[in-house]
C-alpha cells in the first residue's frame, strides 16, 4: 500500500504556516510585480467570500476583510522541507513527488505502527502540528493514492480492486492537473475531452482502448489507465537531507531586537517541531541575517562593518550578510532556550544595519540518552547551564566564561578559554575505573597499580598567585639568598634552601632563555604558619625582575 500526503494551496499554506494568526482568516497570495500582480493561491475562506485565482490587485479593493500577502518561495521551500520530514518519520521509502506533494511506501509498517488507518490519523496530526492541513489518500499503488489525495478532502481509503469505482466521481481536470507534462499539453487534453463530452474519471475510463489509442496515442491509454487506477510504478526514492533549515524573506526591514525575537521563535518551534518528527535533536545553530543594502560610498573600508561579507546588486549597492554561530554542548530540542540564547548573543553582536531576510539552521545529532542514578547528585540541565553562562558571559565579556584548556606551547601557565562541554557522568567514570583495574588485576599487577596511586597521593600542589606577586631578591654567587615580597609582608626573610634554576623559553621564536624558576624555601614564623614554606620564584630575563609565582602545600 502507498500514502499520499498533499497539501492544497500550498503557497497561501506556506503563508499560513509562518503566521498562524491567519488561520481564520482569508488569505490571498499574489505573483507577479506591482501593480500587476495577480491572486495566484487563496485558501478556503477567501475562496468563500468569492475571491478567485487570477484576480487583479486592483479588483481586490473591494474585499476589505482581505490579508494579502507576496508569494515567498523561502516559505514555500520550508513548508515543503517539513512535509518530507513528516513522511520520512513514517517511511524510510519516499517520493518528492511535487511541492507539497509527497508519496510514500507503506509495505510492513503495520506491525510496527498499527493498523493503515491509525498511520493515516497520525499522519495527518504530526502534519498538522507543522502548521499545515494536509489531505492523505491511501491505495494500492502511488499514481490511486495521489488522484485520491488531490480529489477528496480529509483521508481517504481505496481498497485493491475498487480504484476505478472510487475515483469515478472525480473531475478530468484533477488527473490532467496531476499528470500533465506541461501547461500547453494540459490546455489540450481539456479541449479534446471537452469535445467528446467527458468530464469524469469514470467516462474516461469506459472508452475502448483501441480507439482512444488511435486518436491519443500512448499518452491517451497512459491517462486511461490512470482513470481506472490500474497504472503500476515505483517510487523515485528521495534521498534524505541531513540539512534542517528555516529562511523567511521580510516585507519591511526589521531594525530592533523585539519583532526578530518574534519572528525567530516562530522558525525556531517550526525547526524543533520538524526534528522531532525524526528523532533528532540540535548540535549546532546557525543564524544567518542578510542586511539591507547599502550604496558603495555609504561605508568606510576600515570600519568594522567590512567584516561583513557583502553580496554584489545590480545597481552597485552591496547587501551584507551577518551570521552568528551558537555551538551548544550537548544535543538540545528546546525551542525556549534556543530563543533565549540568540537574544544574549544578538544583545552582545548586534546587527549593523536593518535586517531583510532570516535564515536559520540546525545541525541535527542525536538525542543525548541520561540515566540517573539512586545515589547521584542532581547536576543542572544541561540546557539552564548554557543559558546560565551564557547570561554570565554577556556581563563579563566574550571568552572570559567556559572551560579552561591548556595550550600546547613551552610557555608556562599558557591556556585558553574553550566553550564549556559537559564531561561524563561520574558512574560511566567509575565503572571505567574499575574495568581497568579488574584488567590490571588479571595480569598480576595489581601490586603495582597500587603503588602508582600511594606514589600519586604523595605529590604535592602548587597554588599559583594570580597575579605574581612582584618580589625583591637579594642574589649571592648568582643564587637568591634572601626574599622580601612587596605586595605581601608574611612572604619574606632568608633562603635556607634551593633548587635550581631551571631555564626554559615560551616561544620557538625568542632567542635564549627568557625565564628561570627556583624552587625555594624560607623559614616562617608568623601565627598562622610555622617552620619551612616552599615557594616557586621566577625570574624573567628579558627585564630582570623578580615575581613569586606561587606556594607549595
Amino acid at each position: 500500500m502507498f500514502a499520499c500526503i498533499f497539501i492544497p494551496d500550498f503557497p497561501a499554506q506556506a503563508v499560513i504556516r509562518f503566521e498562524p494568526g491567519l488561520r481564520d482568516r482569508p488569505v490571498a497570495v499574489l505573483s507577479g510585480r506591482p501593480p500587476l500582480q495577480k491572486v495566484m493561491a487563496l485558501n478556503e475562506h477567501a475562496r468563500a467570500v468569492g475571491v478567485d485565482v487570477g484576480t487583479s490587485q486592483s479588483q481586490l479593493e473591494a474585499w476589505g476583510n482581505l490579508e494579502l500577502r507576496p508569494r515567498s518561495e523561502a516559505l514555500e521551500t520550508s513548508a515543503h522541507a517539513a512535509v518530507l520530514d513528516c513522511a520520512q518519520s513514517f517511511s524510510p521509502e519516499i517520493e518528492d513527488t511535487a511541492p507539497g506533494t509527497t508519496l510514500l511506501n507503506l509495505a510492513g509498517l503495520t506491525p510496527l505502527l498499527g493498523p493503515l488507518q491509525k498511520i493515516a490519523s497520525d499522519m495527518a496530526e504530526r502534519i498538522l502540528q507543522m502548521g499545515l492541513e494536509a489531505h492523505i489518500g491511501v491505495a494500492a499503488n502511488p499514481d490511486a493514492a495521489l488522484l485520491a489525495a488531490r480529489g477528496f478532502r480529509g483521508t481517504t481509503f481505496i481498497a485493491k480492486g475498487r480504484e476505478a469505482e472510487r475515483l469515478g466521481d472525480l473531475s478530468v481536470d484533477i488527473l490532467l492537473d496531476s499528470f500533465a507534462s506541461n501547461v500547453e499539453q494540459g490546455t489540450r487534453w481539456v479541449e479534446t475531452f471537452d469535445r467528446w463530452g467527458i468530464r469524469k474519471l469514470r467516462a474516461l475510463a469506459a472508452l475502448p482502448e483501441v480507439p482512444v489509442i488511435e486518436r491519443l496515442g500512448q499518452h491517451g491509454l497512459r491517462l486511461q489507465q490512470l482513470a481506472r487506477g490500474a497504472a503500476s510504478r515505483d517510487l523515485r526514492l528521495f534521498e534524505p537531507s541531513r540539512r534542517f533549515a528555516e529562511s523567511v524573506d521580510l516585507e519591511h526591514p526589521i531594525v530592533f531586537l523585539e519583532p526578530l525575537s518574534f519572528l525567530l521563535n516562530r522558525m525556531l518551534e517550526q525547526l524543533c517541531a520538524r526534528l522531532s518528527a525524526r528523532a533528532l535533536a540540535v548540535q549546532e545553530l546557525r543564524l544567518d541575517l542578510e542586511l539591507a543594502s547599502i550604496a558603495p560610498n555609504d561605508f568606510d573600508s576600515t570600519s568594522a562593518i567590512a567584516e561583513h561579507d557583502l553580496e554584489q546588486n545590480l545597481d552597485g549597492s552591496s547587501r551584507r550578510r551577518f551570521s552568528r554561530t551558537l555551538k551548544l554542548p550537548v544535543p538540545m530540542l528546546d525551542a525556549k532556550v534556543f530563543l533565549k540564547l540568540l537574544q544574549l548573543d544578538l544583545q552582545a553582536h548586534p546587527p549593523e544595519a536593518p535586517i531583510v531576510k532570516i535564515h536559520l539552521t540546525g545541525e541535527p545529532a542525536r538525542p543525548r540518552s541520561l540515566q540517573g542514578g539512586l545515589f547521584q547528585p542532581v547536576f543542572p540541565e544541561p540546557e539552564k547551564l548554557e543559558l546560565t553562562l551564557a547570561r554570565i558571559e554577556g556581563i563579563v565579556g566574550e571568552g572570559r566564561v567556559g572551560s579552561v584548556e591548556l595550550l600546547d606551547t613551552h610557555r608556562e601557565d599558557a591556556f585558553a578559554v574553550r566553550h564549556f562541554a559537559p564531561m561524563e557522568g561520574a558512574s560511566t567514570l567509575m565503572t571505567k575505573l574499575k574495568s581497568e583495574n579488574i584488567r590490571e588485576s588479571e595480569r598480576g599487577s595489581e601490586t603495582e597499580f597500587k603503588n602508582a596511586q600511594e606514589l600519586m597521593s604523595a605529590v604535592i600542589a602548587l597554588r599559583l598567585f594570580r597575579p605574581p606577586l612582584v618580589a625583591s631578591v637579594a642574589l649571592q654567587a648568582t643564587k637568591p639568598v634572601r626574599l622580601r615580597c612587596i605586595e605581601r609582608e608574611d612572604i619574606a626573610g632568608e633562603i635556607v634552601w634551593t633548587a635550581g634554576p631551571w631555564r626554559s623559553s615560551g616561544d620557538w621564536s625568542e632567542q635564549g632563555w627568557s625565564r628561570d624558576e627556583w624552587d625555594i624555601a624560607i623559614s616562617s614564623s608568623s601565627s598562622s604558619t610555622s617552620g619551612l614554606v616552599l615557594y616557586r620564584l621566577v625570574q624573567d630575563k628579558l627585564n630582570g625582575h623578580w615575581f613569586v609565582e606561587g606556594a607549595y602545600d
